[in-house]
């Protein structure tokens, strides 16, 4: 849940959020406004969860009193600061607009989306007869068009189905966890294999900011847009030409100024 959302499960959080000692008390009104979002923060940062103002999954559990080591934490969101050499802020504003919300399904197993067009790309980069045969015979795992999408675990039949095609491959053709990382970027991350960058991202959210610490390094571009908050051009890289559709820099821009609210900004980002 995160702000503008309104109903019954919110009005069970803001009763969460002050059975667990929200200051000042909320307003159980079922509209989870800025004042729900600052409970939620500072509940998060009582509780070494990333305090990015979303009651995702981690969050939820603490409520509930459940801890869960796979989640990410605020000591993950720090050292991925530290590491690309900019604030809390900015990551925490990343971290909210760009990842899927959380980076495991309920039955543990990482949030994953299958693509089935990378899966001819890449069979068809090296025996293009196959590639071909396969977008006849298995249509809705190796095709020149995207799409065929069944979500939540049932990415994960799609990929264990493609597996027994080529298990590289497969692998390669899915994005894993929170920040959705192509899996056919596993050399440029330092990875040894699909496989090896496949496991890990099946390790913890943790794991999963850490690739995308790598994602941002490893594009110069990418990191200096991030360095200098240039929103638009940070957003026209991570997620294409149609970044404006989905308003991803205005997103980006809006929640980082609140971030650096929460957590300061640091000025020499840009230097």
């Amino acid at each position: 849940m995160r702000i503008g959302d309104k109903g019954e499960q919110v009005r069970l959080l803001q009763h969460k959020l002050n059975a667990a000692g929200a200051k000042p008390a909320l307003e159980t009104d079922a509209d989870f406004g800025s004042k729900t979002r600052d409970a939620v923060i500072a509940f998060q940062r009582r509780h070494g969860i990333s305090a990015i103002g979303v009651a995702g999954p981690r969050t939820l559990a603490a409520l509930d009193g459940i801890a869960d080591p796979k989640r990410i934490g605020q000591a993950d969101f720090e050292r991925a600061a530290k590491m690309l050499g900019v604030s809390v802020a900015a990551v925490a504003a990343v971290a909210e607009v760009e990842s899927a919300g959380r980076g495991f399904l309920p039955d543990g197993r990482p949030v994953i989306l299958y693509e089935r067009h990378i899966f001819y790309r890449q069979a068809e980069a090296l025996d293009s007869e196959q590639a071909n045969i396969w977008a006849v015979k298995y249509p809705n795992l190796c095709n020149t068009r995207r799409g065929g999408y069944a979500g939540g675990s049932a990415e994960h039949h799609r990929l264990t189905t493609a597996r027994q095609l080529d298990t590289a491959w497969a692998q390669e053709s899915c994005s894993w966890g929170m920040f959705q990382i192509m899996g056919f970027h596993w050399q440029m991350l330092g990875y040894s294999s699909a496989t090896a960058m496949a496991e890990d991202m099946s390790q913890s959210e943790g794991g999963q900011l850490d690739a995308l610490v790598k994602f941002i390094q490893a594009d110069s571009k990418l990191h200096q847009a991030m360095k200098a908050r240039q929103w638009a051009a940070f957003a026209r890289i991570y997620n294409g030409p149609a970044y404006k559709e989905n308003l991803y820099d205005i997103k980006l821009a809006r929640t980082y100024a609140h971030f650096a609210g929460v957590y300061g900004a640091d000025e020499q980002e840009a230097a």
